[in-house]
């Protein structure tokens, strides 16, 4: 006989609990986060499920209509770019938080569909996850991981980036979890380089004019439309004055197209050391600082890093 476990079991904790739940199939992931939403309902607790629409549907039919208190959302709508999936989660803790009572949520930003640059922004995602809630009102956040589809290198990623485990024999906590020292440390995993031919602008102040034309004009060469375009050159010309106000006034802008996207690069000279940096709501009352928040609501993906020689932020588009 197996027994398999679900995140149901654990002691209730005072902070905020983050779980990779490894499951093997699309039935064992139904059984296993169907009981933890099933548990929520009985205990009337709030919960948001984020995972992809097939799933959504699943899980519906496995609650049969009991899903009072249960709020879905589709992860390939919130989670396109996995830093947008941070700001979703905090507004979710704010409504609940106040009512004094637990509340739980489910997230599955990984599947094996995603690209490798997606990949690594996610497993990011994740690991600062555990920043952004440290010290916030205690709740209950478990991430399902497909042993059966994702690499073995993507579930020993998970096993740094969550606190705790929960597999088939059981919940254990992680021997290869990041601190949070570590998590907080500027980004500097290395980008792999353009597939292809390049090209490449220097500016400097007074110049973010000619930044602007030429991003709009290698758009409509790359075949993207007017109003994708529009919001690529916004974009870019906010990271561009970022790199002319804090990356040393001058920066180099290159752009190339991989696959079915149009990928920008700015380079400059500076340091982007706030590892939430892109992924808080700025305040309504909030003076500069809106640059990376902003780059992050208008592209499908945005690669930030900090190297000792200064900062790099890619912004990726597709271009269907």
């Amino acid at each position: 006989m197996t027994t398999t476990t679900t995140p149901t079991a654990g002691p209730a904790g005072g902070n905020f609990r983050h779980e990779a739940l490894f499951y093997a199939g699309e039935a064992d992931f139904v059984d296993r986060t169907g009981a933890f939403i099933q548990d929520s309902i009985s205990a009337d607790e709030p919960i948001l499920v984020v995972v992809s629409a097939a799933k959504i549907d699943m899980l519906r039919s496995r609650v049969n209509g009991d899903a009072d208190g249960v709020r879905f959302a589709d992860m390939a709508e919130v989670g396109l770019n996995p830093a947008r999936i941070i700001p979703a989660w905090r507004e979710f803790v704010a409504e609940h938080a106040s009512a004094g009572r637990r509340f739980r949520g489910i997230g599955e930003p990984i599947w094996a569909g995603r690209t490798p640059e997606e990949l690594v922004e996610c497993e990011r995602h994740e690991s600062l996850l555990n920043l952004a809630f440290d010290g916030a009102p205690a709740w209950w956040l478990v991430c399902p991981y497909d042993t059966e589809s994702l690499e073995p290198s993507v579930i020993e990623e998970a096993h740094r980036n969550h606190p705790s485990l929960v597999e088939s024999s059981g919940r254990r906590q992680s021997a290869l979890y990041r601190d949070l020292a570590a998590v907080a440390k500027p980004f500097d995993l290395p980008l792999s380089e353009p597939p292809g031919p390049t090209e490449e602008i220097a500016f400097e102040p007074g110049q973010l004019v000619a930044v602007r034309r030429f991003v709009s004009r290698t758009a409509a060469a790359h075949g993207l439309r007017s109003e994708r375009a529009s919001d690529l050159v916004l974009a870019v010309n906010e990271v561009a004055t970022n790199s002319l106000r804090y990356g040393g006034g001058r920066g180099v802008l290159r752009v190339w197209r991989s696959g079915s996207s149009m990928i920008c690069e700015v380079r400059d000279e500076g340091r982007i050391d706030r590892a939430l940096a892109g992924r808080e709501r700025p305040s309504p009352f909030q003076e500069g600082g809106l640059g990376l928040w902003l780059v992050n609501q208008l592209c499908d993906l945005v690669q930030v890093r900090s190297f000792p020689a200064g900062s790099v932020v890619r912004l990726h588009m597709s271009t269907p």
